[in-house]
């Protein structure tokens, strides 16, 4: 929907009262970056002219016959694209020299730490491994080869076809066993996160200084080098189990590396919050009613032309180590960080620490996968001072909740422990019609489901959860099981830990909102949070309560997401209730959207503005859209008309609130992540992860024609032929260079 500039002032939340809140520190998307001049052409409101989208905009000003003409053909290109005036210097890329190993692949959350004017360090996350150009370029970047057309002919060789194999039971003179660790070694180095120190030089260029603490925490760190991670909170109970129903490690409480960081926060005491996100892509995700892990071999090592997964099999990672918070301070070069448990295990995606003294600590993050929930810790004890590095301690003990939306635009918080009844929401209410929930110990619905056929398990890892799509099925459900405390074992200790290592389905049987991909937390001046949901869409996991996350003409499923505004009653951040309103739809504008498709990092700076980029599907990006109709006579999908991933800046003053400017494209097949700003305003680190992820290495400035059934802003069609790279070539931008996932530094000419 169209937002008004009454209702995204009242989004944004007034600085009047606003409190001392957390997530202050260095430039956690919480400063401005606002240049002292308008561009001519530009109300008052902007600083800069905003660059050209692939379909119009309300805020191009054209007419529908000029819309037309302007954009009838368009030519994407394989840069990040910046207002007139701007410019970016690369920082960082994959495969340079990080303290004793190297920077790691697809960057994402950023967060600098100054030490001085001018100075500080980055902490830099790194996500996944895109298999395609990763393993297209690795010997040309890295300087090495790996076995993968060995490993990928032993595969294929298997009297089952699979491209996949349980390398944690092959003997280990086996050398398959010997290659596969090899390939899965190196591309757990290249995830975990980073810390590189950098300074603004007098020419206004930064540079990396290579200070002592500059280090790489990756999902090796501990396998050989003894720097294990730490952990606290209930769920190390689980983890020092010398046996149970499932796989145990025998480390006890070290944690060997951390993967899938994707999002982050940092706190206003110095330290950087790095979110565990899609771990089950290495290991397991499901566990026994105990808390402990499946066996290695539930997520077997994979390798195929277009895939690498399982990369924590051959090692035998203990999954229920994975899909945590790591903190780490980035200025103790021996702090090779700390997974606290209380904050919960699920697919996390963003951090936003609310932190006011003289009130308990409030720390909020979403569960990135279809049908996940938005979760909020609140600690035991109270801030003194926000900037005291021992506010650490306050991560170590507290309760874990998740949140219940109700229609009427009120909810409240579920805590996550033994006694919180069983009370899940119905199939039908949920986009696909479908739930999955802790199957529980193995004497109760596990028994009843082999003999009644009530549930089915899921694929492809049976026995942690159950596949629920009727609604007769919660009936039976809450006859078997009355409260959480019913669903797991151990003494009280173990069984609160092993609620919060299976947090996503512990919160599915208490009856926490199924939402739509829940990508970012960011408080507010006012204290409100504002949460960005990146697709309605549905799949094998869940998808959103329908009578929550709906389009703007009630659309349900609806792909294209929504910004969310949720106040904390009283303004409390330890409340158990609150109120949430939906602001804004993304979407084309003729259909009530602004413009942009799948919203994720938000950023809020101190004059109240919003900066955020998309998340589109790499799969998506710029796929021919030649009709409105698919052949089954049904709307088609629309996601390919808006291009590639980009970044929107959103006023939330004057005569342009609420209104949406693109402020920048990545390059070819890219996402752009982690904006982060300077004290000083004059900065923007970006981090540009995954170019060329569907095609790598652009050959020889390939590229296609397609065509796309546009609509101007009133909604009349007409036609737009589209020039798309094949590929990528960023950031050297050379003919056939590699594509590298990079961060750079974002800047305004001195004579603009």
């Amino acid at each position: 929907m169209s937002i008004q500039r009454r209702e995204f002032l009242l989004l944004m939340g007034g600085s009047a009262g606003a409190v001392a809140l957390g997530s202050l520190t260095g430039c956690n998307r919480q400063a401005t970056f606002t240049p002292s001049t308008t561009t001519p052409g530009v109300k008052a409101s902007l600083s800069f002219n905003p660059i050209k989208s692939v379909i119009p905009l309300q805020t191009d000003g054209l007419k529908p016959e000029q819309q037309k003409e302007q954009y009838s053909a368009f030519e994407v290109v394989d840069d990040l694209v910046l207002p007139e005036g701007y410019q970016y210097q690369v920082i960082a890329s994959w495969g340079d020299k990080v303290g004793d190993s190297r920077f790691g692949y697809n960057n994402d959350y950023l967060s600098f730490i100054p030490t001085s004017e001018n100075e500080g360090y980055l902490a830099v996350n790194f996500e996944y491994i895109s298999p395609i150009p990763w393993m297209q370029t690795y010997q040309q970047v890295i300087g090495k080869s790996l076995p993968f057309d060995e490993v990928k002919t032993t595969l294929k060789g298997q009297a089952s076809k699979k491209s996949e194999i349980n390398a944690f039971d092959l003997p280990d003179k086996d050398p398959n066993k010997a290659k596969i660790r090899e390939i899965s070694k190196e591309a757990l180095l290249d995830q975990g996160l980073g810390i590189i120190s950098i300074r603004k030089n007098a020419d206004g260029k930064w540079e990396r200084t290579n200070s002592k603490a500059d280090r790489r925490i990756s999902g090796i760190s501990g396998l050989e080098d003894g720097r294990y991670l730490q952990a606290t909170g209930p769920a190390v109970a689980v983890f020092r189990k010398k046996q149970g129903f499932g796989y145990i490690d025998k480390l006890a409480d070290r944690i060997i590396g951390t993967f899938g960081n994707c999002a982050g926060g940092t706190t206003p005491w110095g330290t950087v919050l790095s979110a565990e996100e899609n771990f089950q892509a290495q290991v397991p995700e499901p566990v026994y009613a105990d808390g402990t892990s499946f066996e290695p071999g539930k997520r077997p090592f994979a390798l195929g032309d277009e895939e690498l997964f399982g990369q924590g099999n051959v090692f035998g990672l203990a999954a229920n180590k994975y899909g945590w918070i790591v903190e780490v301070d980035p200025t103790n070069a021996e702090d090779y960080g700390v997974k606290h448990t209380w904050l919960g295990r699920y697919r996390h995606e963003a951090v936003g620490v609310r932190v006011e003294a003289g009130k308990p600590l409030a720390f909020y993050s979403g569960c990135d996968r279809r049908g996940g929930h938005l979760y909020k810790f609140v600690s035991s004890k109270k801030v003194n001072d926000p900037k005291d590095k021992a506010n650490t301690k306050l991560l170590q003990q507290g309760m874990l909740y998740a949140a219940k939306f109700n229609s009427d635009g009120t909810g409240r918080w579920i805590p996550l422990k033994p006694d919180t009844p069983i009370d899940p929401d119905l199939p039908s209410n949920i986009a696909g019609n479908l739930i999955r929930l802790p199957k529980g110990p193995e004497t109760k619905t596990s028994k009843q489901a082999d003999k009644k056929t009530l549930f089915q398990l899921p694929d492809p890892i049976p026995g942690g959860n159950l596949e629920v799509t009727k609604d007769e099925q919660i009936a039976q459900y809450k006859k078997d099981f009355k409260k959480l405390n019913d669903l797991y074992t151990g003494n009280a200790q173990e069984k609160q830990g092993a609620i919060l290592i299976d947090a996503h389905y512990a919160a599915n049987a208490a009856g926490a909102t199924c939402t739509a991909r829940p990508e970012d937390t960011v408080i507010a001046p006012s204290g409100d949070l504002f949460i960005s949901f990146t697709s309605g869409s549905s799949d094998k996991e869940g998808g959103p309560d329908i009578r929550i996350f709906k389009g703007p003409k009630g659309e349900t499923p609806y792909e294209y997401g929504w910004i969310m505004r949720l106040s904390e009653d009283d303004n409390n951040p330890a409340a158990n209730t609150f109120r949430w309103a939906m602001l804004a739809t993304g979407g084309e504008p003729s259909a009530g959207g602004l413009g942009f498709a799948n919203p994720d990092n938000l950023m809020v700076d101190r004059g109240g503005n919003v900066w955020m980029v998309t998340d589109m599907s790499t799969s998506k990006l710029n796929q021919a859209v030649k009709s409105r109709i698919d052949d089954d006579g049904k709307p088609a999908s629309i996601s390919g008309l808006f291009g590639n991933n980009s970044m929107w800046y959103i006023p939330t003053s004057g005569s342009d609130a609420g209104k949406a400017f693109l402020f920048a494209t990545g390059p070819m097949e890219c996402e752009t992540t982690g904006p982060c700003f300077t004290p000083d305003e004059q900065t923007m680190f970006l981090a540009v992860q995954h170019p060329g992820e569907k095609n790598g290495i652009r050959k020889n400035q390939a590229l296609e024609t397609r065509e796309f059934t546009v609509t101007t802003v009133t909604g009349e069609e007409f036609s737009q032929t589209r020039k798309v790279p094949l590929g990528s070539n960023w950031p050297s931008k050379n003919p056939d260079a590699p594509p590298k996932p990079s961060v750079v530094a974002i800047t305004k000419s001195a004579t603009t």
